[in-house]
C-alpha cells in the first residue's frame, strides 16, 4: 500500500509547525483525523516519523529524511498526473 498525497501533505505540516494542534488547525481538519492520518502513514511505512511529547513533537531520522523528500515527491506526483491527464485519448 502506498501512502496518499494528503498524508504526506499532513505531515509535511505538522513537520514544518512541530505541532500536531496547529498544523490540524492549519490544515482545516480536526486533531483526531490528523493523528490517524500520522498514524497510517507510519504503519505504511513500518517507521515512526514522530516522537510526540507534551509540548508537541520533534521528529525522528526517518521523519526528517520524509520532511526533506516529502515536497519533491508530492511535486513530482502533481507532474505526473499533469502529464497522464495530457496525454489521455
Amino acid at each position: 500500500m502506498l501512502p496518499s498525497h494528503s498524508d504526506i501533505s499532513y505531515f509535511l505540516e505538522v513537520a514544518s509547525t512541530l505541532n500536531i494542534s496547529r498544523a490540524a488547525e492549519r490544515l482545516g481538519i480536526t486533531q483526531p483525523s490528523l493523528s490517524m492520518a500520522l498514524k497510517r502513514l507510519e504503519r505504511i511505512l513500518g517507521t515512526a516519523l514522530l516522537v510526540r511529547g507534551r509540548a508537541g513533537v520533534r521528529l525522528t531520522k526517518a521523519g526528517w529524511f520524509l520532511s526533506q523528500k516529502g515536497k519533491g515527491l508530492l511535486d513530482d506526483w502533481t507532474s505526473i498526473q499533469s502529464g497522464v491527464l495530457r496525454h489521455r485519448n
